[in-house]
């Protein structure tokens, strides 16, 4: 494993345990900046129920620490079903960069909310 994705897990897990203890937010979809510089940005995703991520792409890869255990559905630009991501409490998981040109939105199905932190890298 590389040094980048060695510190990049470190920084991950410091941040999942640092936003465990944050006070309640408002209630809507939305991403929570945690931490940037040259190498790697971090943020919190929340995903309500029913309220999708607007459509994006990530250019590079990313490390996501779940913070609830999760089924987040990926759907393209024409709404259609493209993936679905189980995530455990607590584990880690490697995203690839997506394919270029591509755009996708992340829903909640679910009856509870979804929250994760997301570090990916810069370059």
């Amino acid at each position: 494993m590389s040094k980048t994705r060695v510190l990049l897990l470190m920084v991950a897990t410091a941040l999942a345990s640092a936003t465990a203890t944050v006070a309640v937010q408002e209630q809507r979809t939305r991403r929570e900046p945690q931490f940037e510089n040259e190498q790697l940005k971090a943020w919190k995703s929340i995903i309500l129920p029913n309220q999708p991520l607007r459509l994006h792409r990530h250019e590079n890869g990313r490390a996501l620490i779940a913070l609830t255990d999760a089924t987040l559905k990926v759907v393209n630009e024409a709404g259609e079903h493209v993936d679905t991501y189980e995530w455990e409490v607590g584990k880690a998981y490697w995203l690839d960069k997506d394919p270029p040109d591509v755009l996708h939105g992340d829903v909640n199905e679910g009856p509870g909310t979804i929250e994760v932190i997301v570090v990916e890298l810069q370059n």
